[in-house]
């Protein structure tokens, strides 16, 4: 036997392949959070100049997440079903012209309508991202290169924020939104032009294939019993709802999110209005707590899979970032104590450090979800997730008050425990991977 058919996963041209992919997901990432996100900056200007009150821009940041939540089944189904090459850059197109559209707006409406257009063709984004990762990892590593890829909706605002506030400032929000589409479309084209899955990349070998596929690596577009399925049947739906460890990954899924559209949403609309600071200088302070939850969030991945391939049961190396996390989320309880800038970010800091270790739970997905749903576990997971992002602004939005965050962060920190609750209680006892017993007890 040839010795590649062992050792395949560490031969350099597998190795530079996923890296080559990862970092295609990456960027796609960080293009994805950008457009979902950069109405976070363009908040303060556009409210101005369309007299926007706060409750309407609490519905406004939750319109995105509404849309994106009801889409995540559909958006997971599709994901099983058409190839990330083709599916990813149709994606990038839509909602890159509808980001484009948001630079045109003349009133609330109008700004709703487009960002439930983002939602609704960025909800398969997240199930293509573990798709590929999936087929491109083995199970060993997957969960560091998930922490690589998920921290690319950290690094987006944190290195590009002083950027975006910069630009606006120079040039208004609307060319703003007008910048981000144009890049959108861009990436579309670099990715099509560039992406393959393992079983159609030409670099590849049938060895390099066989080795993957051994290692744990999903690179089959079939059903188990090896017959293709098209059409989504209402009964599939049983294999998303069928275990205990399955719904503690949904539940805490929707706390870790409570958090993350904090930052995403409120944050430099509070750091205006409730700790006062100029608009101008705020691109700095926006990036120090981003920059902690990507550091968490890869130092989560590595760490695990590290634990994995030391001899640590697999529940507790996945879970153990996680439950760290959850418990220092729950920092921003302190927030309303304090009173100087630098104590409050350091904070903040903390608690998206934290955030961004408890990140990794998509790698729950995959370790999880029944043979052939990998996409509709996903889409079910992300739309919990999505859910607390169009929960969270509005619920922010009505304990405001004047310029008063108090409120709001006892309701963030309240969130994050019960997660941490979820992950000990409901997911208690996982050691290993869910879908042989799920498909066997449920046929």
């Amino acid at each position: 036997m040839s010795p590649w058919s062992i050792t395949i996963v560490h031969s350099p041209s597998v190795t530079r392949r996923s890296r080559l992919m990862l970092v295609a997901v990456l960027v796609t990432v960080v293009i994805n959070y950008l457009d979902r996100t950069n109405i976070s900056i363009a908040a303060i200007g556009l409210a101005a100049e369309l007299a926007l009150s706060p409750a309407q821009m609490g519905l406004l940041f939750s319109a995105f997440a509404w849309s994106y939540s009801l889409c995540q089944l559909p958006g997971g189904i599709l994901a099983d079903r058409v190839r990330p090459r083709v599916l990813y850059p149709a994606l990038l197109v839509c909602w890159s012209l509808a980001t484009l559209a948001q630079g045109m707006a003349a009133s609330f409406a109008w700004l709703v309508v487009c960002r439930v257009l983002v939602g609704i063709f960025e909800a398969p984004s997240y199930p293509i991202n573990n798709r590929v990762v999936s087929s491109w990892f083995v199970a060993d590593r997957r969960a560091g290169a998930i922490g690589i890829y998920t921290s690319g909706q950290f690094l987006g605002l944190a290195g590009l924020a002083p950027v975006l506030v910069a630009f606006q400032a120079t040039f208004g929000w609307r060319a703003l939104f007008f910048a981000c589409g144009a890049i959108g479309i861009l990436w579309a084209w670099v990715w099509h032009s560039f992406y393959r899955d393992p079983d159609q990349d030409s670099k590849l070998t049938d060895a390099d294939l066989s080795a993957l596929r051994s290692g744990g690596a999903l690179l089959d577009w079939k059903r188990p019993t090896q017959a293709p399925r098209f059409v989504f049947v209402a009964s599939d739906l049983k294999h998303a709802f069928s275990h205990r460890a399955l719904w503690g990954l949904y539940c805490g899924q929707f706390c870790i999110g409570t958090l993350t559209a904090f930052f995403l949403t409120w944050f430099p609309s509070y750091l205006v209005q409730a700790r006062g600071m100029q608009f101008e200088s705020i691109g700095a302070m926006t990036a120090v707590p981003f920059l902690a939850a990507m550091g968490g969030v890869v130092l989560a991945g590595l760490v695990s899979d590290w634990l994995v391939r030391n001899g640590v049961s697999n529940g507790l190396a996945r879970k153990a970032p996680v439950l760290t996390g959850m418990a220092l989320s729950g920092a921003v309880l302190a927030i309303p104590y304090v009173g100087d800038d630098a104590t409050v970010l350091a904070i903040m800091a903390i608690a998206f450090f934290g955030n961004g270790l408890a990140s990794i739970n998509w790698v729950f997905v995959s370790m999880l979800a029944p043979p052939g749903h990998l996409g509709l576990v996903g889409g079910v997971f992300n739309l919990v997730g999505g859910l607390s992002a169009a929960v969270t602004p509005i619920a922010i939005g009505m304990l405001v008050r004047g310029g008063d965050f108090s409120a709001a962060m006892a309701y963030i920190g309240a969130v994050g425990m019960v997660g941490f609750a979820c992950y000990t209680v409901l997911m208690s006892g996982i050691d290993g991977r869910l879908p042989n017993a799920i498909g066997q007890s449920h046929p």
